[in-house]
């Protein structure tokens, strides 16, 4: 009879742990007298029960944690976030990419043609013939080229993650 490596040892430990029935125990019995490797493994799992059952584990002392805090406070601890990063480089990379919005500010102005529209005396006229100019300026010709693409979706990222931090250090400091 071939069984199964896993089933033999359960079924061994619950000979030795006195958990099977009678019948089960006969039958076990008679496959330790017939087989070798049965005698063998519950030789091994007898050992195993008899070190278990020899050995006391220590319970840590009522102190245990307070202990090992005080051990951790021995060491020196790593400084804090802000004496290790240079302000002046987080405001020079600021100033860059406002540098970069100005530009481009600066670029889509340009793009504008700034002649003043006839007036013929009302004020509602003028400001009729600044709407008419700003709808018939091509924006297709200012968002249209690669780099403002990139350039806009760098910024929107950006933005984004100024977003994250703000909202994750105003999270922070409520808890």
């Amino acid at each position: 009879m071939n069984i199964p490596q896993e089933q033999m040892e359960t079924r061994l430990w619950d000979y030795i742990d006195g958990l099977s029935s009678p019948a089960e125990r006969s039958a076990i019995e008679e496959l330790m007298a017939a087989n070798i490797e049965w005698q063998q493994k519950y030789r091994e799992l007898l050992g195993v029960h008899q070190l278990m059952n020899s050995t006391e584990l220590e319970a840590p002392s009522m102190r245990f944690t307070k202990n090992v805090m005080e051990e951790i406070a021995r060491y020196h601890v790593a400084p804090a976030t802000k004496t290790y990063i240079n302000k002046n480089i987080i405001r020079a990379i600021g100033a860059f990419f406002l540098t970069l919005i100005a530009g481009f500010l600066i670029y889509c102005l340009g793009q504008f043609k700034w002649s003043s529209p006839t007036s013929n005396g009302s004020g509602s006229s003028t400001l009729n013939a600044y709407s008419d100019t700003l709808n018939k300026f091509n924006w297709g010709k200012v968002f249209s080229g690669t780099y403002t693409s990139v350039f806009l979706l760098v910024i929107v990222v950006m933005g984004l993650m100024l977003l994250d931090m703000y909202l994750r250090r105003k999270k922070y400091q409520a808890s």
